[in-house]
């Protein structure tokens, strides 16, 4: 999952997944949709579709509530993402359950999330075992985020995840077949990637290194340069972009996959 909150990254994305033939999830925090819009994102994302033909999906990533998650589900996102991680169990429980029934009833996708993913990596963070086995199978969730180590931001704070493996195989093993989520996947090691896709993560979320690359080409387009045009200087800051989305595309094994 690649996410964006705005049409520069947007295109970015696409446009890398077409060259690549591969199929791709677009993603969208409560921050970045409530600032690009829901219904517009999917509006956007319908266009792409039907220009490019390729798989697009369209995921509201780390929704914290019903109503923010209905709203995304009735504008016709494909999956939503509740992340009750800072909630008790049993209460992060309850609304997991009542956002899959509407999503399941909608037919979407729902994710929900044990164990926190922050912005750094503590060992209270952990998903635990038996937590995501009692979770997965009182929700029925379609997908799982867990905490194995990854945390958000890593490539602005300069900080290196650090994969528990261990950890890893001990919820696969607990929660069965169930696809489960790395959020914060910016600035992992490769192998570390690969390793945890082998162990059954199917969902890897890169939103960072896009943001960094995104800002990055904008600064150098205007600095010094006294352009104002915007179609003149977005397009490195696109191409900066595009450049992040392949290497991570060929990192997770999705070329030629649409």
């Amino acid at each position: 999952q690649f996410n964006f909150s705005d049409f520069t990254q947007m295109k970015a994305i696409v446009a890398t997944a077409v060259k690549m033939k591969s199929p791709v999830i677009l993603g969208t925090s409560e921050g970045e949709s409530k600032f690009f819009g829901l219904d517009e994102a999917v509006a956007l994302r319908d266009v792409l579709c039907k220009k490019t033909g390729l798989p697009i999906f369209l995921n509201l990533d780390h929704g914290k509530s019903f109503e923010y998650l209905k709203q995304a589900i009735d504008a016709g996102y494909d999956a939503v993402h509740f992340d009750g991680s800072k909630l008790p169990l049993e209460e992060n429980i309850k609304i997991t359950k009542k956002v899959r029934r509407y999503a399941d009833w909608r037919g979407v996708l729902t994710e929900g999330e044990v164990g926190m993913v922050g912005f750094e990596t503590k060992e209270e963070y952990l998903t635990n075992p038996e937590e995501a086995k009692k979770y997965s199978k009182e929700t029925k969730s379609d997908l799982l985020a867990i905490s194995i180590g990854n945390f958000h931001g890593s490539e602005s704070f300069k900080q290196q995840p650090n994969l528990n493996f261990d950890v890893l195989k001990n919820i696969k093993e607990k929660v069965g077949n169930i696809p489960l989520v790395l959020h914060g996947g910016s600035g992992t090691d490769s192998q570390d990637i690969k390793r945890a896709i082998e162990l059954g993560a199917v969902k890897i979320n890169i939103n960072t290194e896009l943001r960094l690359a995104f800002a990055s080409g904008l600064k150098e387009s205007l600095q010094g340069s006294g352009e104002i045009t915007p179609y003149k200087f977005l397009p490195q800051a696109q191409a900066k972009v595009e450049k992040v989305v392949e290497e991570k595309i060929n990192l997770f094994g999705s070329v030629n996959k649409a």
